[in-house]
């Protein structure tokens, strides 16, 4: 009965515990609860709402940069899917559309004709399989994106429809690394990053962490599946995708609204772009 109360009390939009300081450095720790996932006013992929369980978990602070990826590069001479390719995924902003750039890699996100990636930024270009061997190789993994909403959230149920609030701008301020103007003909720059933007540049959440909306969308360990199809059995075949969560630099709200708590996004997991990145998760510890 008790725990019939607590999902009854979630459903109404009641509080779940709120993050403790975290016991790993760099991470914020979340106590877990019942949670709400999605939206009712939402895309369809976020339909039907319902209500989940989280055990505890803590989060990075903020998304992997590419000075962090690159001391991983350095200590095991690890080859990203990009790299291997000789090529990865640059949007034009001219021809409106997604190309293979070659030489296009974490270390020149754009291809190698434009400028290298800054060591504050998030890393980019980087496949979910890539990811997964850099949590793996820090002794932690991809977060859920029943964690990830959770976090989102402020470690909270329900509430408003970004991580900071109800507006994108608030006192003149951008909250958020996201397009203004039209996309993607017009990008007019008004929050000061064309591209990525150093991790934390918008402030500090409630909850502690950064760049929980706009920036980069970030991996999460799910593949993509409808919610009605959670639980069910699924066998991945060679066009499922992954979950990416957070939109990015690149969502202007009239076409892409991604940077919404509840916002789902998704690819193939052997795919680099140049507005996708990730951050780890970590099990609490003993």
């Amino acid at each position: 009965m008790a725990g019939l109360a607590a999902a009854v009390a979630v459903a109404r939009g009641a509080a779940t515990p709120a993050p403790r300081p975290g016991t790993v450095p760099g991470m914020v720790a979340f106590a877990g609860g019942h949670t709400r996932i999605g939206s009712e006013g939402g895309a369809p992929s976020e339909s039907p709402p319902f209500v989940a369980d989280v055990k505890p978990f803590l989060l990075d602070v903020h998304p992997v940069t590419v000075g962090e990826f690159r001391e991983f590069v350095e200590a095991t001479h690890f080859v990203t899917q990009s790299d291997r390719a000789g090529s990865s995924g640059v949007f034009d902003t001219a021809g409106g559309g997604w190309q293979l750039v070659d030489g296009a890699d974490w270390q020149h996100p754009q291809g190698p004709s434009a400028p290298a990636a800054e060591a504050d930024h998030p890393v980019t270009q980087v496949s979910w399989n890539d990811a997964v061997a850099y949590c793996s190789w820090r002794g932690k993994r991809l977060p859920t994106e029943i964690e990830w909403e959770h976090a989102a959230r402020n470690g909270h149920s329900g509430g408003p429809q970004y991580a900071w609030g109800d507006a994108l701008v608030v006192d003149g301020h951008y909250k958020a690394n996201t397009w203004q103007g039209t996309f993607p003909a017009r990008n007019t720059v008004e929050d000061g990053y064309r591209y990525t933007s150093p991790v934390g540049a918008f402030g500090t959440l409630p909850s502690g962490l950064t760049d929980m909306g706009g920036n980069v969308w970030q991996w999460c360990q799910d593949w993509y599946r409808p919610y009605p199809d959670r639980g069910k059995p699924f066998t991945p075949t060679a066009d499922s995708e992954r979950v990416t969560r957070g939109g990015s630099f690149m969502c202007d709200p009239k076409f892409c609204h991604g940077f919404r708590v509840s916002a789902r996004g998704h690819a193939a997991p052997d795919t680099g772009l140049m507005h996708i990145g990730f951050r780890c998760a970590k099990d609490p510890p003993a």
